[in-house]
């Protein structure tokens, strides 16, 4: 590594990318449930090649899949590159070609411009009778669930950003896409639908009070919410040297609400104090209320401000808001509901568009702002009861994935799966918790013999 690459955070400990592609059986401790029977797939950041950029960004390495296939009380894991077309340019000249988020400022002059499929590197979903490894700016990329090889690009009529939902009663995939024109970081945001075997019915542009990053958004039986909050884009201000994505706290925090049977010329806009939002757990309807539990953060983490210096850290916690749409007041109601700073809320998906009991995220004991999440917690959103698991000091554990005991168990019964990186051996480990006495610490888990970097977002699919 140049002097540039040892001093970025994102490039270092476990952030630092794994280099090879490896296929391992695991040492299991304990017991893997007999009901548990399928794949984790987890996806994350991980540059083939030294980036260009000496202020290179987490959210910009390369895709690489960590799949964990468990059955018959075994587990087995394989890792490879999500094979994007930039993955296969930048293969084959041996070097990074692009900049952070494609900034044209730090992309080799002859790839200026290039739409390349990205990087694919932020999650990974199963819809349609396909494996679709996700992220902001581009379309789907499919890969084969079992050897997790490519399989191509997928068209659902632009870009796909990371969070999809997926409706229960029809199995749509509805989704959206920011930034979403030819001329990046515009204003642009657009709303899509696909159906359940994967084939796109609908889709839409608007026109957002501003260019945000909207990394994810809420969908209930009858609305679905885009929030346009003040982490901003700027190709004039990248094109002048200065960040790309930046906190400009002055621009209004606002959450567009619209029906789903009308068009985006319907929405209406809410607002609330300036404000971030990475993740949503759940939405749904009360009467005339639409209700949302996400992340909420006073100041967006992991960016700068718009004049370059370094912005204030501040951690999420889980909030309540509340949208009355038979209210003339446009104001989002908030409550909190946790003191723990987290991240990466979950819930039983089972119960998409119902207020959910149960929820799981990844808090931060130690360091509030700290992205590096030390614990797996379960919530009671009934009685607001608290349990966590609570890694040793210098570990991590990232996203809990919850997996049902069985179709018809009561919300809640079940797993909650996550990876956790060990430190002092710098190695990771596979942890599978039994869903609702995660303070009791795993039940079972599986040693990989080194390393999974800190990554984004995972799925189960069963009886892989």
């Amino acid at each position: 590594m140049d002097g540039d690459a040892r001093i970025n955070p994102y490039l270092t400990g476990n952030f630092a990318p794994v280099r090879t592609e490896d296929d391992f059986e695991l040492e299991v401790v304990g017991e893997i449930p007999a009901g548990l029977r399928g794949a984790l797939y987890r996806n994350g950041p991980n540059p083939q090649f030294e980036p260009r950029d000496p202020n290179h960004h987490w959210f910009s390495g390369d895709g690489m899949i960590h799949g964990f296939f468990v059955g018959d009380g075994k587990v087995s894991y394989r890792n490879r590159w999500v094979r994007t077309e930039k993955w296969n340019l930048e293969h084959a000249e041996g070097r990074s070609l692009f900049g952070t988020f494609g900034n044209p400022m730090t992309t080799d002059p002859e790839y200026i411009g290039r739409d390349t499929g990205g990087a694919a590197n932020t999650n990974i979903v199963w819809h349609g009778g396909k494996l679709l490894a996700l992220e902001e700016a581009h379309a789907p990329f499919a890969i084969d669930p079992d050897s997790l090889e490519p399989v191509g690009s997928v068209d659902l009529g632009g870009k796909v950003t990371a969070h999809p939902k997926f409706d229960p009663d029809t199995g749509e995939m509805v989704f959206f896409g920011y930034a979403d024109a030819m001329m990046p970081l515009s204003p642009m945001v657009s709303y899509g639908v696909a159906d359940k075997d994967g084939r796109l019915t609908r889709r839409e542009t608007f026109e957002a009070p501003y260019s945000s990053m909207v990394h994810d958004f809420m969908v209930t039986r009858n609305h679905v919410l885009f929030p346009i909050l003040p982490l901003t884009g700027s190709l004039e201000r990248a094109m002048g040297g200065k960040p790309p994505f930046a906190w400009e706290p002055e621009k209004p925090a606002l959450v567009g609400v619209m029906r789903r049977d009308e068009d985006t010329t319907k929405i209406r806009w809410f607002s609330t104090d300036a404000c971030y939002v990475f993740h949503v757990m759940n939405a749904w309807e009360d009467g005339s209320k639409v209700v949302a539990d996400v992340m909420k953060y006073d100041v967006a983490p992991l960016f700068p401000l718009a004049d370059g210096r370094r912005g204030r850290q501040c951690g999420a916690y889980l909030v309540r808001w509340t949208f009355d749409l038979a209210d003339a007041s446009d104001t989002i109601r908030e409550e909190r509901l946790d003191d723990l700073a987290g991240e990466f809320p979950r819930y039983d998906e089972r119960f998409t568009f119902e207020q959910n009991r149960h929820g799981w995220f990844a808090g931060q004991t130690t360091k509030p702002g700290d992205i590096r999440t030390n614990t797996v917690s379960h919530i009671d959103l009934k009685t607001g009861r608290r349990g966590d698991y609570i890694a040793p000091v210098g570990d991590g554990v990232g996203e809990p994935v919850f997996v049902h005991r069985s179709d018809d168990a009561p919300e809640g019964d079940g797993w909650v799966l996550a990876v956790a990186y060990r430190a002092a051996e710098d190695r990771s480990e596979l942890l599978v918790f039994e869903a609702q006495d995660i303070a009791a610490g795993p039940v079972a888990v599986a040693k990989v013999p080194r390393r999974v970097p800190y990554g984004f977002h995972g799925n189960w699919v069963d009886g892989r």
